[in-house]
């Protein structure tokens, strides 16, 4: 596995803050940091790429996708025009 530097400025209190857990947890600086860091990131990834449902917003989807509704007008008239400026394009 290729490794890539990460540097970071932060203040002595907190490197001492930072390595005092580290020690309590029998790790390296190093190691706590990155296993800190990697922790924040999947949550932060998680929390905004995931999207949850209730019971019943669940339900509703899932019935919304087996029995889907039919366009309505103001849809079927955004088609006819997509489709008629598509005609001009296709002319050039």
């Amino acid at each position: 596995m290729a490794t890539a530097r990460l540097e970071a400025r932060i203040s002595t209190e907190q490197k001492a803050h930072f390595a005092a857990a580290a020690a309590l947890e029998g790790q390296t600086l190093t190691r706590f940091v990155v296993e800190a860091v990697q922790a924040a990131a999947d949550e932060a990834l998680e929390r905004h790429t995931t999207i949850r449902l209730s019971e019943a917003a669940t339900v509703q989807f899932l019935e919304a996708l087996a029995n889907p509704i039919g366009p309505n007008d103001y849809l079927r008239a955004a088609a006819a025009d997509y489709h008629e400026a598509m005609k001009s394009v296709d002319r050039r």
